[in-house]
């Protein structure tokens, strides 16, 4: 399962302002992103993901994926960051 890849990750970034840099500066290996998160906000991080050659998994929810993080909110996306 895909949490288990976001729990093994050295080094992530969370949330969409966090996740959009890592993309733009091309530290992102990976980004996840909730299936129930609002598309409104995960079009633009998929179609940037896409530009930038950056392979997008799809997780089935935010309160699991926030939990995958260790946080107790949801996320609506995470990126596993290459440092």
């Amino acid at each position: 399962m895909s949490y288990d890849k976001v729990k093994q990750a050295e080094n992530i970034s969370i949330g969409t302002k966090q996740t959009t840099r890592m993309v733009e500066l091309g530290k992102a290996s990976e980004v996840f992103v909730a299936k129930d998160a609002d598309p409104r906000i995960t079009a633009k991080i998929v179609n940037l993901c896409k530009k930038m050659g950056v392979q997008v998994t799809y997780v089935d929810s935010m309160k699991q994926l926030g939990k995958a993080c260790g946080i107790e909110v949801g996320a609506a996306m995470v990126a596993a960051v290459n440092e």
